[in-house]
């Protein structure tokens, strides 16, 4: 069936990676891996003393042993035995690669081990590409699968379920009555079947293959019917992803097809959804399979898989976030506000147009907050314009009619207009009329009641509209009175990029106009220790974007107080009169709630600005992190480490492949060709801002594939996120293909495919990434090669957050007795994850694991030579046991160690945890007590001018510390609890349960009755 495929073999030496030929033909089968396994592939074999040797490795053609030359060994033991073999393992997860000095430089996606003999040695062995790596991985795994029956397979894969469909396929649609029916179908209808399954495929492409392969074949009906084989070729071509097949025999035990409990298994462990059942698995399958033969068998070909992984089942943005998910009930200063500059222009500041459109596409958007800047206009209209500038002006009653309209069309919670009066008292009182006959019914025009501490929530202001502007002193009784003037549209003239601090120009207010605005009334910014002092929840100051970044870089911890009670605006400098935009994130972090944005202008600040509101169902607000709303925190802005009481996480992302990337936007120079990379961006505060890139694909936009993988630590997640920017590595010019840009919080764990949108936020049609997400928490420490079993962090090593000291002794006093607790936390949190990440490595699988994956994982190498399991979990407690089903070799007593030390200290957290955890919470309610008094004891003490501003920064960084650490050990707890029922669950998919049939799935559900032993993340599904 196979021919020898050594050197030996051959008259010259075989010096082209094997990797170089994969475009010929796609990978859709094991015969095809065999294949190329018996065909021999160059690998490099990494040793323990970190030595690298370059060897070929091949299967004999009996597929029966692995060999591999040269080699100094004797023929006989430059091979391993088929039946020898106990684990094939992928990525870099073995004692071997772990502690080698070459680690970084080996590719996870290109590395595997083969595990053989009593002893449990590993062949540890880098690919040329995550391709070879995968064929290799997959067709040993076939091998032992099948062992002495693997021919027979192989023979009847070849009569496969996909194959069988194809078949039918054709035939169904085979013209009947015609003489040349037998002759094949219509090149026009082949083509159309194709692309009824990859639809983003052009008709050019597959009628050129088509004719390509006929022209081959010398066949004489060319260009005008299609032979039953010509179309299965073709099809394959087109619509075989290799990545989804590896991804397909990798769940479903090296079949053609994966079952209803195979697509639970990958469901549950690799994308992250809890309890599902069997008929979830059926459901999915009969909503995706192809062929009818398969959704009455209940099996999901890879075509069905295809389908699945690319519905919007899988993608990438959490559909939870389509809908409004966050708390609108907290005071309006708590959340970012959705807003936009100069909404009336649709081109630049100076000479573009203004048009009403504008306001009806930021509205439509999700947009909260417009800037309408009102001029006398002839007729007695006032009109809506720059001035200072040659864009045309707007009649303000059609302004305001539109805005009517489109209010409330994409969110419910209030807008905010900011109006720049420029009027004269007779064309106020026009403006006046206009706003109560077109707007009255939702303006919102109750006084603010005096001593409120926060202005109202989004939830109680559903369905109002509130005025923002200048407004006449309370004590004023005349109808008009004399307010300076908001004119941001002034400085447009000033040519340098920093303009001068312009002199305030007065002008007459209306008072009616005046009493219309209530909760955003505009001030002038002094310094923060005035606004701290004097200024009111309900007054909002407007920074020039200059002023606002100076700030955020001198005093960004004073900026984020600042925010926690008062609104802030920034608008852009006028002199980006090309509507160019500031990046909204270098005020989000401050807290800045309202960063005004030219919404006309695409590019990448607004694609951050669109994506981030996207998070809370595109309502136009969205809550900001709990650190810079809590009354006492420390947060500094420009942080460039860890954030005090908040858990850094590594955002793990493998960039596979992309799909019908098109030609970049003015490339026809370049016909259809283009080579791809794919950049990722992170954004976010400065700690958590990175960047990287694949290698280009040369030639390929179709299916091109990366097979890269990346991770990010995220210092603060809540404020982060996510971009994908494909380029064109091979074009002078616009080189910009899509984007794709994602908060953190909205990731979906998993396979997901991703979306990719044009330069100015459109879908492109079937254009799309595919890729690996996971979010895991921060372990070990320094370099990646160190972070094996060996260099485990001890407690003596282990990092401890410091309080600070203030000179307030009875202060001081109080937070001293935080200090055993906060260091006993972080001894239950630390010893839990690193058992947690031992025993992950002793199952073989890399840290982006889950236990799920580490138990199931597991469950296909603990088989005894007569087929019974070595190991089995008792699962009568809630804290399931491993047990030894008799003799074990030292590599699974080590496992069965590990477990036992994983469940120790998972109880311990369990045990101890609430104790500590009312403990820090009582110290830092004791600790608040002294916050009002804080400068009468500084004063006693004798602190004076920095010295006092230093205590009082650390008492709040103590008190952020205590709330935080409190807060880690209540999400250990609900970790220990996931934990748990992820090796309840899996052990009983992974068929290793002591109680065998008799125990049902439902147990994990019934589970959630016993109080702590539910995971407050598990949702039916």
């Amino acid at each position: 069936m196979f021919q020898d495929g050594s050197r030996s073999g051959r008259d010259r030496k075989k010096t082209v990676s094997f990797s170089s030929t994969l475009t010929e033909k796609k990978i859709s089968n094991a015969a095809d891996c065999i294949h190329a396994m018996v065909e021999g592939s160059e690998l490099k074999k990494v040793r323990p003393n970190s030595r690298v040797y370059q060897r070929y490795y091949l299967m004999d053609a009996g597929l029966q042993a692995l060999f591999w030359e040269p080699s100094k060994k004797e023929s006989d033991k430059a091979r391993i035995t088929l039946a020898s073999i106990r684990e094939v393992r992928t990525g870099r997860n073995t004692e071997t690669f772990r502690t080698s000095g070459v680690y970084e430089q080996i590719s996870e996606d290109c590395a595997f081990s083969i595990i053989y003999g009593e002893m449990y040695e590993s062949l540890d062995l880098v690919a040329n590409s995550a391709e070879v790596a995968n064929i290799w991985v997959t067709g040993l795994r076939y091998l032992m699968q099948y062992g002495k029956h693997a021919f027979d397979m192989l023979a009847s894969s070849r009569d496969s379920l996909r194959l069988r469909w194809l078949e039918r396929l054709f035939s169904s649609v085979n013209l009947e009555g015609e003489d040349d029916a037998k002759e094949g179908i219509p090149l026009q209808l082949a083509i159309k079947l194709i692309q009824s399954v990859n639809p983003g495929v052009s008709s050019a492409k597959v009628e050129l293959r088509f004719k390509e392969i006929q022209r081959v074949r010398e066949n004489k009906k060319l260009g005008e019917r299609v032979c039953k084989q010509e179309f299965v070729e073709v099809f394959h071509d087109f619509c075989t992803r290799p990545e989804i097949y590896f991804l397909l025999v990798q769940f479903s035990s090296n079949k053609e097809f994966l079952d209803a409990k195979d697509l639970m298994k990958f469901i549950e462990a690799e994308q992250g959804m809890a309890q599902v059942c069997e008929e979830t698995s059926l459901k999915l399958i009969q909503s995706h399979e192809p062929s009818e033969e398969g959704r009455q068998q209940g099996h999901l070909s890879l075509d069905g898989f295809t389908s699945y992984l690319t519905s919007a089942e899988c993608r990438l943005f959490d559909p939870e976030h389509d809908n409004v998910c966050q708390d609108m009930s907290q005071p309006l200063s708590h959340y970012y506000i959705n807003s936009s500059h100069n909404t009336y222009l649709i081109e630049d500041q100076f000479r573009g147009p203004s048009d009403i459109s504008g306001y009806i596409r930021a509205l439509k958007m999700g947009c909260r907050c417009v800037e309408i800047d009102v001029w006398d206009g002839p007729d007695e209209e006032p009109v809506v314009c720059t001035g200072h500038t040659l864009s045309p002006p707007l009649v303000l009653r059609c302004v305001l009619e539109a805005i009517g309209r489109f209010a409330f069309v994409a969110s419910e919670y209030p807008l905010i207009l900011c109006i720049e009066n420029h009027c004269s008292l007779r064309q106020q009182h026009v403006l006046l009329q206009h706003l109560t006959r077109t707007l009255g019914r939702w303006l919102y025009t109750d006084p603010p009641a005096e001593g409120i501490l926060y202005l109202p929530s989004p939830q109680a202001l559903r369905h109002r509209i509130l005025i923002k502007g200048k407004k006449l002193k309370p004590d004023f009784d005349g109808e008009d009175g004399d307010v300076s003037e908001e004119d941001e549209g002034a400085e447009m003239s000033v040519t340098q990029p920093n303009p001068p601090h312009l002199p305030l120009q007065r002008f007459q207010l209306l008072r009616e106009f005046s009493d219309l605005v209530t909760l955003c009334q505009s001030i002038s910014f002094i310094d923060f220790p005035t606004s701290s002092k004097s200024q009111k929840p309900w007054e909002l100051v407007s920074f020039h974007e200059s002023l606002a970044v100076h700030l955020a870089g001198e005093s960004p911890g004073d900026f984020v107080n600042h925010n926690k009670r008062f609104l802030s605006r920034v608008y852009p400098s006028p002199a980006r009169i090309d509507s160019s935009n500031m990046n909204p994130q270098d005020l989000w972090k401050c807290g800045c709630q309202i960063v005004a944005m030219n919404f006309q202008t695409a590019g990448l600040m607004m694609d951050l600005n669109t994506a981030w509101f996207r998070q809370n169902g595109n309502c136009g607000y969205v809550l900001r992190p709990a650190i810079m709303r809590q009354e006492v925190s420390y947060f500094c802005a420009d942080t460039r480490d860890t954030v005090p009481g908040v858990s850094p996480q590594l955002l793990h992302v493998k960039v596979i492949s992309g799909q019908n990337l098109p030609k970049p936007k003015g490339s026809g120079a370049k016909g259809d060709v283009v080579d791809p990379y794919v950049y990722m961006e992170i954004h976010g505060i400065p700690a958590d801002c990175a960047e990287r890139r694949t290698r280009t694909v040369t030639q390929n936009g179709d299916n091109p594939i990366f097979d890269e993988s990346f991770e990010f630590q995220i210092n603060l997640p809540e404020l982060a996120m996510v971009r994908f920017v494909v380029l064109d590595d091979d074009f002078i010019g616009d080189e910009f293909i899509g984007q794709y840009t994602i908060p953190l919080e909205c990731l979906q764990p998993g396979y997901r495919h991703v979306p990719l949108q044009s330069l100015t936020g459109e879908e492109l049609l079937h254009a799309q990434l595919f890729v690996h997400v996971a979010l895991t928490n921060r372990r070990g420490g320094g370099k990646p090669h160190k972070r094996g079993l060996s260099v485990r962090k001890a407690r003596r090593g282990r990092d401890y957050t410091a309080l600070r000291v203030l000179g307030l002794r009875a202060v001081d006093d109080v937070f001293k007795m935080a200090s055993p607790l906060l260091r006993e936390a972080t001894d239950l949190r630390g010893n839990m994850q690193n058992s947690v990440s031992v025993f992950r490595e002793l199952c073989g699988v890399s840290a982006v694991a889950n236990l799920m994956q580490c138990v199931l994982a597991l469950s296909s190498r603990v088989t005894g030579p007569e087929g019974t399991p070595l190991l089995l979990f008792d699962l009568q407690d809630n804290y399931p046991t491993l047990e030894a089903q008799g003799p074990l070799p030292d590599v699974l007593r080590r496992v069965v160690s590990t477990y036992e030390t994983m469940v120790n200290a998972s109880k311990a957290v369990m045990e101890l945890s609430d104790g500590i955890h009312d403990k820090i919470l009582h110290i830092q309610s004791t600790a608040m007590e002294f916050h009002e008094k804080l400068q009468i004891l500084a004063a006693k003490e004798g602190l004076k001018g920095s010295k006092v501003c230093r205590a009082v920064e650390s008492f709040s960084w103590n008190v952020t510390i205590l709330k935080g650490q409190a807060d880690l050990l209540k999400h250990a707890k609900a970790e220990v609890q996931e934990n748990m029922k992820q090796v309840h669950d899996s052990a009983l998919t992974g068929n290793l349960t002591k109680d065998g049939v008799g125990l049902r799935r439902v147990r994990s559900q019934t589970r959630q009755n016993h109080g702590d032993n539910t995971s407050a993340r598990s949702r039916p599904v």
